[in-house]
């Protein structure tokens, strides 16, 4: 497990692109490390995104990038959703695609220190919202504690 402090304040830092330490053994047609930070970081500025730390697989990072834009109406007529359905709907496609125990937190200014199983960080921002999403270690209870 890892432990990440984060401290999200309205002032925002110059942008970084930081990308998981498991990279080498994602599968991808292209396995170029710098091509496929450069198509990381392409798919960021398409969407208006600001990753500010990441301890994932890249291909994770990009499906995390791409299901919280679609979870934000390009146009304003709907309405916005809420934080809290943003981070349901990422929340509940992380446990069905990666296994259960993910976890969301999204807002405008949060603190957090979380522990996470590696491989399973994320931290960006789109537009004023920063968004993180981590996954934890579910252990099974087989026998009730002792009295």
């Amino acid at each position: 497990m890892l432990s990440i402090s984060i401290t999200n304040t309205m002032e925002e830092q110059e942008p970084k692109l930081i990308h998981g330490s498991k990279e080498r053994h994602m599968h991808t047609p292209n396995p170029n490390p710098s091509q496929t930070i450069m198509r990381l970081a392409s798919l960021a500025i398409s969407f208006n995104v600001r990753l500010k730390s990441s301890d994932m697989p890249v291909h994770m990072q990009e499906h995390a990038l791409r299901h919280t834009r679609s979870l934000f109406p390009l146009h304003s007529p709907p309405p916005n959703p809420s934080n809290t359905l943003i981070a349901r709907a990422l929340k509940k496609e992380f446990d069905s695609k990666y296994g259960l125990a993910w976890h969301c937190v999204i807002g405008k200014s949060f603190g957090s220190f979380v522990s996470h199983t590696g491989g399973g960080f994320i931290y960006f921002s789109i537009d004023s919202l920063s968004i993180l999403l981590f996954k934890t270690e579910v252990h099974l209870v087989t026998q009730p504690p002792p009295p």
